[in-house]
């Protein structure tokens, strides 16, 4: 049986918007694929990065921060060469950061950890190896996110989010900051979220469609809601066993490309609604991670079997921007680079 999560998000602002999506196909005896489409307004600087086992970090959350040193390697997707939105470990545990709109971490509370947003997705592929782990730790930690903020034509935005979580079981999980508080949907049998409203409303939502437990037909727009219901609907037309290993990767990216925004789409009276400007897939079984800009028609991988991530080596850095004709697998392609500067909670990132 098809097991899906997916993962649309939403309004950063009046001006600026991310409306992501993520999904997680697991079928019996085929590689878990995790896909994921990054959806912004402008250019994020984005970036492949090798990050190395043995690093030591701190949440740069103020007072009481989390500290910790990391214990797996990882490739990572970076954003304003200050923050991890997505990525794998050498495990096969998969973290994305997409946008929701009613995440409200509270005020600042010096008891618990601090966590900044930019390394929340980072902390979990630093340390842990499977969902349950991470999640368990969650629990008994109780961190809380600092969140940082989006600067553009003199405004300034907060950036709520959330993260969701899949490793080489197919496990998966979601977590939300509402109203101060952790709330983590774990399990396979949770198999599709969207930005907003909050995850329990929209396991009622996805019921009213054909195909799904209801009877509304399939919805056609741009919409992240409309996009939430296509792709929970077309993951469960996936071949059950597919003719080889190719054709379950390209299953994930026709997926993925059904459910990204068209390039120079951006529709100022909805700004939820922003062009797509890459996809990735991260196949947790055989630890290969796949991507590519919409701007480039060339994908490109890393094998983490392959990449030198040993403790004591140097963050290694990929600009696939500056080398438009790369394509195939780019794990020997990686420069080494400076550790990158996460953005410390309460900055402000100018766009």
């Amino acid at each position: 049986m098809v097991k899906i999560v997916l993962c649309l998000s939403l309004v950063l602002s009046p001006v600026m918007a991310e409306a992501c999506s993520r999904a997680v196909w697991t079928e019996e005896g085929e590689p878990v694929l995790t896909g994921r489409n990054m959806d912004w307004t402008v250019p994020m600087g984005t970036k492949l990065r090798l990050m190395s086992r043995g690093e030591k970090r701190t949440g740069l959350g103020g007072k009481n921060s989390l500290e910790w040193t990391s214990k797996y390697g990882s490739v990572v997707a970076t954003v304003w060469d200050n923050c991890t939105p997505d990525g794998m470990n050498e495990k096969g545990l998969v973290a994305n950061l997409l946008y929701l709109s009613e995440s409200n971490y509270g005020e600042r509370d010096k008891t618990r950890p601090g966590l900044a947003i930019s390394l929340w997705a980072q902390y979990y592929l630093d340390n842990f190896a499977t969902v349950a782990e991470a999640v368990e730790a969650t629990r008994k930690i109780n961190y809380q996110i600092v969140p940082i903020y989006l600067l553009q034509k003199d405004e300034k935005m907060a950036a709520p989010i959330h993260i969701s979580l899949s490793d080489a079981t197919g496990d998966s999980a979601i977590i939300e900051m509402l109203d101060g508080k952790t709330v983590i949907h774990h399990g396979k049998e949770y198999s599709v979220m969207t930005n907003s409203p909050p995850y329990d409303e929209q396991l009622v939502l996805l019921k009213q469609y054909a195909g799904l437990g209801g009877t509304k037909p399939l919805p056609g727009t741009s919409e992240a809601e409309d996009r939430f219901v296509r792709l929970a609907y077309y993951l469960t037309k996936l071949p059950e066993h597919p003719a080889d290993y190719r054709e379950a990767v390209a299953g994930m990216f026709s997926i993925m490309r059904n459910a990204a925004t068209p390039i120079g789409f951006n529709n100022p009276e909805k700004p939820n609604i922003s062009m797509t400007l890459w996809t990735c897939v991260s196949d947790s079984t055989d630890l290969i991670y796949y991507f590519e800009f919409t701007t480039l028609p060339n994908v490109v991988w890393v094998e983490l079997k392959e990449v030198d991530i040993e403790e004591g080596s140097a963050q290694k850095v990929l600009d696939l921007l500056s080398l438009p004709d790369l394509s195939g697998n780019v794990s020997w392609d990686f420069s080494d680079a400076a550790s990158l500067d996460f953005a410390p909670g309460g900055a402000e990132i100018k766009q």
